[in-house]
């Protein structure tokens, strides 16, 4: 079982940046990452795909909404995956999860379905 953990979230006002970061562990296991990703949710709504990247090649992917705004990255031997969001707007706000596919797929990482572990979710509220 591989247990993922977001921190970073927070209030701030339109314009501002933060930065996420999800940290994975497996309580001192070893386990395979294929990708990681970025999804949020609002109240009402279906959650959303934000961004992706692949492990391996460090290919990533982002939704329209975000692109040139956010920026995913990893750190390999942290285990950890970082999500930079920039000139943030208050349609950003969200309860932003951090998801961990840990095998090879043939689907698209912006699908939920490839993602076998999910975090607990780090709210981000931007105010106008």
């Amino acid at each position: 079982q591989v247990q993922l953990v977001e921190s970073g979230g927070g209030l701030v006002q339109a314009g501002d940046s933060l930065r996420l970061s999800c940290a994975a562990s497996a309580s001192g296991r070893t386990f395979s990452i294929y990708t990681m990703g970025w999804f949020r949710q609002t109240p009402g709504k279906e959650r959303e795909f934000v961004a992706a990247i692949r492990w391996s090649t460090l290919n990533t992917y982002y939704a329209d909404s975000v692109k040139g705004r956010f920026t995913i990255s990893r750190d390999n031997a942290k285990k950890m995956v970082y999500l930079q969001m920039n000139s943030l707007k208050p349609e950003d706000t969200a309860v932003y999860y951090c998801a961990l596919c840990s095998s090879y797929h043939s689907g698209s990482d912006k699908s939920e379905y490839p993602y076998d572990y999910w975090g607990q979710g780090t709210q981000v509220s931007v105010s106008s």
